[in-house]
């Protein structure tokens, strides 16, 4: 079941994106099977924005018949990125995955030379919780267990933050911070990936991160998850509390993945997307189906 879903997931996500491509102007149309489609990712491969911009790739090359590939470009809080996309021309031949991280950088940094709305929004993609692991070598079996280490260490907690210093991972650190009183060390990287290396290499002792990625972890027991940030646990790790019910109320936290095309480029769908309408991604056709469905 959990399958098939996915699988009609994808598919709703290649109707929306092949019919946006497909309503461009007819020479664009007519040269789509033989002009390669870029996905820009704004940090390193591996991580869940990396893996779910792959996935979409690959179903996309399959649907169209044409090379669809992604274009890795960290760091400079996503300003390379965002560069790569700005610059290039508004056919529906270039397009960005968004995820929650890259709409907080924004606000963060003063005369932050990209504004997203600005951006061509296309499509919602996925949305889900993130998780909280800490490296197996830690006794921790429960998230309050990191807090009372973390509150009798100070200072000598450490948690990696996938996307450098202000993403929404290192975010939802700041407010397990917050709500606890404890103190912890932030260790910013380009992405997630490379913060869970580190995890696994028992360089670093937890972090918040994406359920797509962390779930084989979890299982598999290289990592111990904690708690989740959904308001229920998710069927993929049913054993696994979530933030609520391990004391934190309202303790959600939501991340998502979108596709952003360059300035100035029509949207196709705002008609067939209508009742769908989001603020900034009018065509938002999928829910994560890891976490609410019972």
């Amino acid at each position: 079941m959990a399958r098939a879903f996915e699988n009609l997931k994808a598919a709703a996500v290649l109707v929306c994106i092949a019919s946006i491509l497909a309503h461009g102007q007819p020479t664009q149309a007519q040269s789509l099977s033989n002009k390669p489609i870029r996905i820009i990712v704004g940090l390193v491969p591996g991580g869940a924005t990396d893996v779910t911009a792959r996935l979409i790739a690959q179903k996309l090359s399959e649907s169209l018949h044409t090379n669809v590939y992604v274009d890795n470009r960290p760091g400079a809080a996503f300003e390379t990125a965002l560069r790569e996309l700005t610059n290039a021309p508004p056919d529906g031949h270039t397009l960005f995955m968004i995820s929650a991280s890259v709409v907080v950088t924004q606000p963060f940094h003063k005369n932050y030379p990209f504004d997203l709305a600005t951006m061509t929004p296309v499509t919602e993609v996925s949305n889900g919780p993130f998780i909280v692991v800490s490296r197996k070598t830690l006794p921790f079996k429960t998230v309050n267990d990191l807090v009372a280490y973390g509150k009798a260490n100070s200072g000598k907690l450490t948690f990696g933050s996938g996307g450098g210093a202000g993403s929404s991972l290192h975010l939802a650190a700041e407010l397990l911070r917050l709500r606890t009183g404890m103190t912890i060390v932030n260790v910013p990287y380009k992405g997630a990936a490379a913060a869970l290396n580190d995890l696994l290499g028992s360089h670093i002792d937890a972090m918040f991160d994406a359920m797509p990625v962390q779930v084989p972890q979890v299982k598999a027991g290289n990592v111990v998850g904690l708690a989740v940030t959904s308001p229920k646990r998710s069927p993929a790790l049913p054993d696994v509390p979530t933030m609520n019910e391990a004391g934190f109320q309202n303790f959600v936290v939501t991340n998502y993945f979108g596709l952003l095309a360059p300035p100035k480029t029509r949207p196709r769908l705002q008609n067939s997307c209508a009742t769908k309408s989001q603020r900034r991604l009018p065509c938002r056709i999928l829910s994560s189906s890891s976490t609410n469905k019972e």
